[in-house]
């Protein structure tokens, strides 16, 4: 019975996993995102994400690569407790997550009919997916 109930709760973490290819942002909020990251953030990140500086690009191979297969929560609290760099903490928990959602629309990723959350918990059940599903980077068949 007990080998039946785990089984069960790693089926169901599974179906309700979601990645950022499942569109989990809304086109309205990726524009709003677009305002605030002109605002608080192009200044260091440059305004097409491309970076300057220390500050890293946002759009871009290695960006993917970092985020590959994390919990958006760890980029949220990122953004959160870190940025912008001259006044950290100073975007709301709503505006962080509209940055992200812009940052997600310039990566690509599919716009859905819902927002990304505001909430670091709620975060935790989206993964990023700089790589599409069953697409097996470097591997020649």
């Amino acid at each position: 019975m007990t080998r039946f109930i785990a089984a069960a709760v790693l089926l169901l973490a599974a179906a309700q996993a979601r990645t950022t290819r499942d569109g989990v942002y809304s086109d309205a909020q990726a524009t709003r995102g677009e305002r605030i990251y002109g605002m608080s953030c192009a200044s260091c990140h440059a305004g097409d994400l491309s970076g300057s500086g220390q500050a890293p690009a946002l759009a871009d191979v290695d960006f993917g690569k970092e985020w590959d297969r994390q919990p958006l929560s760890d980029l949220f609290d990122r953004i959160r407790t870190t940025m912008p760099a001259d006044a950290p903490g100073a975007l709301t928990a709503a505006e962080v997550a509209d940055v992200m959602a812009f940052l997600l629309s310039k990566a690509r990723m599919p716009a859905g009919s819902t927002e990304l959350p505001g909430d670091a918990a709620a975060l935790k059940t989206i993964t990023y997916a700089a790589t599409p599903r069953g697409l097996r980077v470097g591997i020649r068949d």
